[in-house]
This record gives structure tokens, sequence and C-alpha cells, in this order.
């Protein structure tokens, strides 16, 4: 049986002040706006901070500045982590063509970074490989770049730079798994 408080909150709750749902609806449309609003920068800084990697190339820092193209760079770091691999295995992880892939690596062979193999279980095949010269040419670039992003938030806390690094990895992720032609809201044909 319903105690005579329960009953005050129950007459309360179904007989609620209009003016408190208005007022609940209002900050509801508020919130919504300055989420929009928060969108909208953070779109604008992302087109930004696009600009200003592509003016600077983030390339680094003293004698290795600018001395890698982000291509090259993602190659030999994707050809680092997972080791010798085809054109189509690399293309595929990377997410483009085999032809571009073809074409980015050229550069990278005559330079002496790459090395190309006979696939030993397909003759046919080519395997790409990471040359000693290319881990160490990776590892100096590599070098120099991270100490350009020392430099950029030598004044961030290590939780900032731990903070940023996760969000901006997550938001790399996101951005990986949208298609122009799957994006929500893209046209259909």
């Amino acid at each position: 049986m319903p105690t005579p408080s329960d009953m005050t909150t129950h007459l309360t709750d179904d007989h609620a002040d209009p003016g408190t749902a208005d007022a609940a609806a209002e900050k509801s449309d508020e919130s919504a706006a300055e989420q929009a609003e928060v969108l909208v920068t953070l779109q604008h800084q992302v087109a930004v901070f696009a600009r200003r990697a592509e003016q600077t190339r983030l390339g680094g820092l003293g004698p290795l500045r600018n001395s890698m193209d982000r291509a090259a760079y993602l190659l030999l770091n994707r050809l680092h982590r997972e080791g010798p691999m085809g054109v189509k295995a690399l293309a595929a992880g990377m997410r483009i063509d085999s032809s571009t892939v073809t074409r980015q690596v050229a550069p990278l062979v005559e330079a002496g970074l790459v090395s190309r193999a006979t696939d030993p279980e397909d003759g046919r095949a080519v395997v790409l490989k990471l040359s000693e010269e290319g881990v160490e040419r990776l590892r100096d670039v590599r070098d120099s770049r991270r100490d350009l992003m020392g430099v950029l938030t030598r004044e961030w806390s290590e939780e900032e730079v731990a903070e940023f690094c996760s969000l901006l990895t997550k938001f790399n992720t996101a951005l990986s798994d949208i298609r122009p032609s799957t994006a929500p809201g893209a046209p259909t044909s």
C-alpha cells in the first residue's frame, strides 16, 4: 500500500508544471545547438589542420625536414611494421589502388629503400621488402618527425599529448571506415 509521501510524489509527477517541460525542451534545443556549433568548429579546425599540415608537410626538423613525402613514409612504415608483402596486400592494407602502390614504390626501389623479390609461393607475384638502407632511412626520418611533434607539443602536459594522440587515432580510425559512397547522407545512385 502506498504511503502518503509516495502518493504525493506520484501526484507531483503526474501533474508536473508544464513550464518545467518547456524549460527541459528549451535546454535540449540549446544543447543540440551547442553540439552543432562544436561540430562546425571541429570541421573548421580539421580543414585548417589539413591545410597547415600540407603547407608545412610536417616533415620533421633539421637536415631531414621534408626529405620524404607522405606516401613514401606511410609505405615504408607499413612494410616495417608488417614485413614483406605483395603489392595487392600492401594496397589493401593502405586502402589504395594497386596501381598507385606500384607507382609509389618505384622510386623507393630505385633509391634502394625497398627491394623486390619473387614470391616463393607464387613465382609470378612480386614481394616488396624494406631494405637495410630503407630501415635506417625510415628510422632517421621518424626520429626527425618525432622531434617536430615534441616541439609542437612542448607546452602541453604529458596527459594532454597522450589524450590528443588517443583522440586523433580514434578520429583517423573512424575516418578510414567511411567511403564517400557509403558516408551517411551520401547520394545514392
